[in-house]
């Protein structure tokens, strides 16, 4: 491992000599102390520093306190990835509340259900936004919330808006003003192991639950994510990734401020756009997932871009194609690629590669268990959890190493789903350990090979079969960009395989020709039915840019109907 690696997590180190119970809005007072006029966030309409951000938290939180927002109580954000947002965050936290990151991608009912389900007491929302009117969404929602009866939200108090013109008596300005003259508390209404966050999970695969995060959580998270891949102090980490999702929140803002990092957060993604300010700000660290990285690598070659600040990338949250890795590398010219596996149930990153990892590594697994210093568990060196291996069908433990569902422990487990007891205990089990629904095995080496998920799982023939299995096989084909497969309904086989294909650039392929390739590499019985090709941009996706598997299945089905329909 290059000696710069040490050196780099030692400076971590020597400003947290031992783990601190603290909450995160003194965290970001400490780091203010310490950072002051360094940059925190930085866009093209605005940057703050550490000093900025406090001081915006502070005139925050007296607003929320004139609004009645109590310790315990939860505020909703629907907000874009604004600069607003961080102190925002800090604010709610200050005061003892709890933030619940909204999907800005939701429908109307969708945002009333996280709104209900969490109690929030407070919104805060935008007015309108590439041409989406949030504010009819609410009207929609809540007919009367202006006069301010609230009948389908009644947990709800009110609802202020962000950019929206200032004489409008719910302009976010209003909730700062209500505060002025208001008395702060000198300490924070937070305690450590107190919730910070509930954030909801994205549904690739059923129904969002709102899972809830401690103080003690994210931090952790943040720590764990600066320490393992050694974070060079001022580190300047450039996302897309919405603030409401862990990946952007923990590993974008919260890991950069151990280092006294910044971060140039996009509204929404664009490959050019992305690739112009990775020059203009002088980002050192890129983030995405891999339907992201590939857009821009595609962009790289229509275009010249200045990349000479970019040292590191970090893509993941999805599989990626193995051919991508490689292509990273020669593209963008990183010494440092990252990937890594993790959920919003264990607060974030809990397993990645490490820096100066081969490609072979990158491309193959997942990495290794997160080292977390001072963060971690002290009785597993420092790593910040602990995995072992049950049968998915039947719950039995497995010898270590073997394939099976990961289940994991350690102290960036989340509390479980928001007033959910019954969900909260299908994936708890005894002695701390939470049921991860994924598959994997951990090699020799210590990196951990993903397979899939146990919900994606289906049987053909009286046989279990893992998609990602076929997937990994399908990606390794020069003209297959992406590949999906899923287990839909069949009368014959009870379940069979439909497989969908993003094509590479422009190239051409049949579906005997997928088939084929198959039929050299996998067994028989693990054929897919069908071959659907998709172009990237028409693909199911949340607000991160994952696909959404469990919408595929549907997709099929209807394609299977058009094409019963045609030939007729």
């Amino acid at each position: 491992m290059d000696p710069s690696v040490d050196q780099r997590r030692a400076a971590i180190e020597r400003r947290h000599l031992a783990w601190p119970e603290t909450t995160l809005d003194q965290y970001i007072r400490d780091a203010a102390n310490h950072f002051g006029k360094r940059d925190l966030v930085v866009t093209d309409a605005a940057t703050l520093s550490y000093r900025d951000t406090v001081e915006q938290a502070d005139l925050i939180q007296a607003g929320l306190q004139a609004q009645g927002i109590e310790p315990g109580d939860r505020v909703g954000i629907v907000l874009a990835n604004f600069p607003v947002v961080v102190p925002l965050l800090f604010a709610i936290w200050r005061a003892g509340a709890i933030a619940v990151p909204i999907n800005t991608l939701n429908r109307p009912d969708e945002m009333a259900f996280a709104v209900r389900q969490s109690a929030c007491r407070l919104v805060i929302t935008m007015g309108t936004y590439f041409g989406r009117d949030y504010l009819a969404d609410f009207d929609a929602i809540e007919p009367r919330w202006r006069a301010g009866i609230f009948t389908a939200l009644p947990d709800l108090c009110g609802i202020f808006v962000y950019g929206v013109p200032p004489e409008d008596p719910y302009h976010f300005d209003h909730l700062i003003a209500s505060g002025s003259g208001q008395a702060l508390p000198t300490q924070s209404l937070a305690a450590p192991h107190a919730p910070a966050v509930i954030m909801y999970t994205s549904g690739t695969t059923g129904s969002p639950k709102g899972v809830v995060q401690t103080h003690d959580n994210l931090l952790r998270a943040a720590y764990a994510g600066a320490y393992h891949q050694a974070f060079e102090d001022g580190r300047r980490a450039i996302f897309s990734l919405p603030l409401y999702h862990s990946f952007g929140l923990v590993v974008g803002l919260l890991s950069g401020i151990v280092v006294g990092g910044a971060i140039i957060p996009l509204t929404r993604f664009n490959a050019a756009a992305m690739l112009e300010a990775i020059g203009r700000h002088r980002a050192t660290y890129l983030m995405g997932v891999p339907t992201m990285t590939v857009a821009m690598l595609e962009q790289i070659k229509l275009q010249h871009y200045d990349l000479s600040s970019l040292t590191a990338i970090h893509s993941a949250a999805a599989p990626t194609p193995s051919w991508v890795w490689r292509d990273i590398q020669e593209g963008f010219g990183c010494r440092e690629i990252f990937t890594s596996y993790g959920q919003t149930e264990t607060t974030a990153t809990i397993v990645c590669t490490q820096p100066g990892d081969p490609i072979e590594v990158v491309s193959r697994t997942q990495g290794t268990i997160v080292l977390a210093g001072v963060a971690g568990i002290a009785g597993q060196l420092g790593r910040v959890a602990e995995f072992k291996t049950i049968d998915p069908e039947t719950g039995e433990d497995l010898p270590y190493g073997a394939a099976g569902e990961l289940c994991t422990r350690g102290p960036m487990n989340a509390q479980g789903y928001f007033r959910r007891p019954e969900e909260t205990a299908k994936i708890m089990l005894p002695g701390g350990w939470l049921r991860t629904g994924d598959l994997g095995q951990f090699l020799p080496d210590g990196n951990l090979l993903l397979t899939g998920r146990s919900k994606d799982l289906y049987k053909s023939r009286g046989e279990l079969i893992s998609p990602k299995e076929i997937e990994l096989v399908l990606t390794s084909h020069p003209a297959i960009s992406q590949a999906f497969v899923v287990g839909v309904p069949d009368d014959q086989l009870g379940e069979c395989g439909a497989a969908w294909v993003v094509p590479s650039g422009t190239a051409s392929l049949t579906e005997a020709e997928v088939i084929d390739y198959l039929r050299s590499r996998v067994a028989v019985y693990k054929l897919p039915r069908d071959v659907w090709f998709i172009a990237a941009e028409d693909l199911p996706k949340t607000g991160t840019g994952k696909v959404q598997k469990g919408r595929l299945p549907e997709l099929a089905r209807r394609q299977s109907r058009v094409l019963a329909e045609a030939t007729r």
